[in-house]
């Protein structure tokens, strides 16, 4: 082998050489940067799957509050109507008592209402024809044990009622209709009303 040849054997050797450590130089960065990428690559993942499984807890605990909320909503509407239909009932009640149980109540609320003992009492016209005359005549008996002057009087004019009495002495009237009775009460009796019917 001559010289030149020899010159450009050790030329190619050098050349092969060093693209040798040149590509080996790059496939370790090049294997870096894929680790490297890798772990990146793992670590958004896992972030993404943190806030994704965070974000989900939020929106059941959203739904779990919310699902609460409505319950307890539909249970009060539930009590409320449990509540009012036991004053529904209270009022039939009322209104269906036998005669003697009834005129008792009409009189005693005539007699309690009454200010002065001299004013009309207004029935509806079903309570009038049936017990108007005995629920004045009792409620006068009430008045004059309680040393007023008993001298109320059945009036000739009726009103459209489930039940009670109107009294009514010239522009003033006190409304004793059952209806407004259990309105009245009905904010003091409401809560033990529902003791009762939700107890337990």
């Amino acid at each position: 082998m001559n010289g030149i040849e020899k010159i450009t054997a050790r030329i190619r050797a050098d050349a092969e050489a060093e693209c040798a450590a040149i590509r080996a130089e790059s496939e370790a960065r090049c294997a870096e940067i894929r680790a490297e990428n890798e772990r990146l690559a793992q670590e958004q993942y896992w972030k993404l799957v943190r806030e994704g499984v965070k974000d989900t807890e939020q929106r059941v605990q959203r739904m779990g509050r919310t699902a609460r909320l409505e319950a307890r909503k539909g249970v009060l509407t539930m009590k409320q109507e449990a509540v009012s239909k036991a004053f529904d009932r209270a009022k039939a009640k009322l209104t269906e008592l036998p005669e003697a149980d009834y005129v008792a109540f009409l009189a005693r609320e005539a007699a309690e209402a009454s200010i002065t003992g001299q004013e009309e009492v207004i029935l509806s016209k079903k309570d009038r024809a049936a017990v108007g005359a005995k629920v004045v005549k009792a409620a006068n008996e009430q008045l004059s044990k309680k040393g007023v002057a008993g001298v109320l009087t059945l009036s000739a004019d009726t009103r459209e009622m489930t039940g009670g009495l109107i009294l009514k002495q010239g522009d003033i009237e006190v409304n004793c209709t059952v209806d407004t009775l259990l309105e009245l009460s009905r904010g003091e009796l409401a809560a033990r009303v529902a003791e009762v019917l939700f107890e337990g």
